[in-house]
């Protein structure tokens, strides 16, 4: 393959242009192949990660390496996963030799991120996430017992408004709850869709997650509180008890009505007013 454009050109649309020209290179819609190609976005998006020395990164979907390299600059390590053969090669030809790199060729969703981030010793996550598969990789990030000390990604940006929905918002359901079990979120900044080489047909934002707490290592029984809210947001127009007297968990001893008491919670709310303690006591009090 030929030579990537130099970094500081990589805020042209032409040179990226000129790249999958040259290479007869055809971005994946499937995958959600979205390049991102503008410096300052490039800039912001290492800057929200407070990058340092003894952090070792997570990056889903490095695409051309143009974040990758970057965060190798100023951090102790990067493990990139890629799933498209086309890119992989291109990574193992031009980082290879870069101290810190760790290319792992798989589709991410089939990875186990905690014998992962054991195993590489990864403490953040930077990436300009595919759109196809963004919210997915997330959840699995916000479900592992020990999390990320922070998440930097790009995101579709009604994913980031999700992300960052308070309670008794349209925005206000299952990621949000996940995300803000145990990190503070963030919406950066919104990113035009000519930052990234093809256009996106949507505009996207950076999500910055800052670990505050460890409440999900906390829970009783975590797979119940996760059937809890799916359960719920699945009936979202219903009221509280309505959904509990309709529904009943494996392990459940209380009935749904008397866990909605022991929680303080009127039975005729809806379950996109609870806030994330109050579904922490319900799903307990289960």
């Amino acid at each position: 393959m030929g030579e990537l454009p130099p970094r500081s050109s990589l805020n042209r649309p032409s040179a990226v242009r000129a790249w999958i020209q040259d290479h007869d290179f055809l971005p994946s819609k499937v995958l959600g192949q979205n390049f991102l190609i503008d410096d300052n976005i490039l800039t912001i998006m290492v800057e929200a990660a407070a990058p340092a020395s003894e952090d070792r990164i997570l990056e889903v979907g490095p695409g051309l390496g143009m974040l990758t390299e970057p965060l190798l600059e100023r951090t102790g390590g990067v493990v990139a996963i890629e799933k498209d053969h086309r890119l992989a090669e291109h990574l193992r030809e031009h980082l290879a030799d870069r101290s810190g790199f760790t290319l792992i060729e798989a589709d991410a969703l089939t990875v186990p991120l905690d014998t992962l981030c054991r195993e590489h010793r990864l403490n953040k996550m930077v990436a300009n996430l595919p759109y196809s598969v963004g919210s997915r990789i997330l959840v699995t990030c916000f479900q592992q017992a020990e999390g990320f000390e922070r998440l930097v990604v790009t995101v579709q940006r009604e994913v980031g408004e999700r992300l960052a929905a308070a309670p008794d918002t349209p925005d206000y359901g299952l990621l949000a709850i996940w995300a803000q079990m145990d990190y503070e979120v963030r919406v950066v900044k919104l990113v035009s869709p000519s930052c990234f080489m093809p256009r996106p047909q949507v505009t996207s934002a950076i999500v910055r997650m800052v670990r505050s707490g460890n409440r999900r290592a906390g829970l009783r029984h975590a797979g119940r509180f996760d059937a809890l809210i799916k359960a719920a947001f699945s009936r979202r127009r219903k009221q509280m008890g309505t959904i509990l007297q309709a529904v009943r968990f494996p392990g459940q001893t209380v009935e749904g009505r008397t866990a909605l008491a022991a929680a303080g919670i009127d039975p005729a709310r809806r379950p996109e007013t609870l806030a994330v303690e109050e579904w922490i006591a319900l799903a307990d009090g289960l």
